[in-house]
């Protein structure tokens, strides 16, 4: 437990920041899921449509460096290869 102001100011605002980094973390896997479910569905044009709308998630969610850059790059090539190969 924190015993200084300081440290109790820190804890809370650790807290909040982990909050906010979650939700971001969940909106990343979110988008994803949203481009293998497109794909799934077997039509190349939606997918791609998908794919394009959620790349702009995926880059801004790695920008912030709440997942890494290579991460996001791994992703966002692996769901391209999907979508190529329909």
């Amino acid at each position: 437990m924190a015993n200084t102001a300081q440290a109790r100011k820190r804890a809370r605002q650790n807290d909040k920041q982990r909050a906010h980094n979650a939700s971001l973390k969940s909106a990343f896997r979110t988008a994803i899921k949203k481009v293998i479910k497109a794909i799934s569905l077997g039509d190349k044009k939606v997918a791609k449509e998908t794919f394009d709308a959620n790349v702009a998630i995926i880059d801004r969610i790695a920008d912030k460096k709440i997942v890494h850059k290579n991460k996001a790059a791994r992703h966002k090539s692996r769901l391209n290869s999907a979508i190529k190969a329909l």
